[in-house]
Formats: C-alpha cells, sequence, structure tokens
C-alpha cells in the first residue's frame, strides 16, 4: 500500500512533508511488529533494546552509557532496568571503580531469552521481503544521511 491510502491523505504540502510523514508512519509500523514479535516473550521494545546492547557490550554498563546507546533517547532508562531486573534478565552489580555506583549487566537468564529470539530474527526479516539487499543498503545510507544533516 502507498502512504496515501494507508492514512487517506492524497495531498502534501512537498515530498520533503509527505516522506517526513512516511517515515513516522513506517516508524509505527515497525514498532507495532516488532511488539507482536516481543508480547510472547513478555518483553517491550525497550527491554528488548537494553538487553541487546548489554550483550553487545561484554561487561557492565552504568544507566548512562545504557541511555546513550539506546533507540529511545526519551526512555526512563533506570526504570527499564529495574523491570529487567526484577524479571532476573539483568542483574545490578557494585562499579568497581566507585563504590557509590551500581552497573548493570545482563544476567544468564537475559542471554538465554536473546538466544531464543535471535533464532527468530529470519522471521522478523520477513518485514523486507519486498526489498533487495541492495535496496536495504540504499535505504539505510539514505536513513543516516537524514540523521546526519541535522547534526
Amino acid at each position: 500500500m502507498s502512504l496515501s491510502k494507508d492514512i487517506n491523505q492524497t495531498k502534501f504540502r512537498s515530498e520533503y512533508s509527505k516522506a517526513m510523514l512516511n517515515i513516522l508512519f513506517t516508524n509505527n509500523w515497525l514498532t507495532e511488529k516488532t511488539r507482536n514479535h516481543l508480547d510472547r516473550f513478555d518483553l517491550t521494545t525497550q527491554q528488548f533494546n537494553i538487553l541487546r546492547i548489554l550483550r553487545g557490550a561484554g561487561s557492565p554498563l552504568s544507566t548512562l552509557q545504557i541511555r546513550q546507546r539506546m533507540l529511545d533517547k526519551m526512555s526512563d532508562t533506570s526504570r527499564i532496568v529495574d523491570r529487567l531486573v526484577k524479571k532476573k534478565l539483568a542483574e545490578k552489580v557494585v562499579c568497581p571503580s566507585d563504590r557509590r555506583l551500581v552497573d548493570v549487566t545482563i544476567s544468564d537468564k537475559g542471554h538465554s531469552l536473546l538466544a531464543e529470539i535471535d533464532v527468530l530474527e529470519p522471521e522478523w526479516e520477513t518485514l523486507f521481503f519486498n526489498l533487495t539487499e541492495e535496496e536495504a543498503s540504499e535505504l539505510n545510507r539514505l536513513l543516516d544521511k537524514l540523521r546526519n544533516s541535522t547534526d
């Protein structure tokens, strides 16, 4: 479907305005698809993002370091981490360099859960079935270019 049909709007102020709406609409569409994918694991998209950050870091991180790496910079990182700790998917550890600080690490249960989700990644990628790898690469390049134009 086209954006015009999806949002029932045929006129746009400009192609730039249409592109902005298309990106916002597509973000919402992808977020909903991601939520549906993660529902079976009782994870939010933000919790999933933090678990992947922790796994990729390989060592404990502060909540500030996690926040800097998150996709959603507006989220309340401490609250989300506390929920992951409550689910036993993450653990808080005393920072070795400053005992007043607490770092976060992924637990064995968190690693196991991500391993289950990793197996389903090909299912997730089917969202892009109508894009070639070259088109996906070009889309990545254009989105990076857009974000870098505002810095």
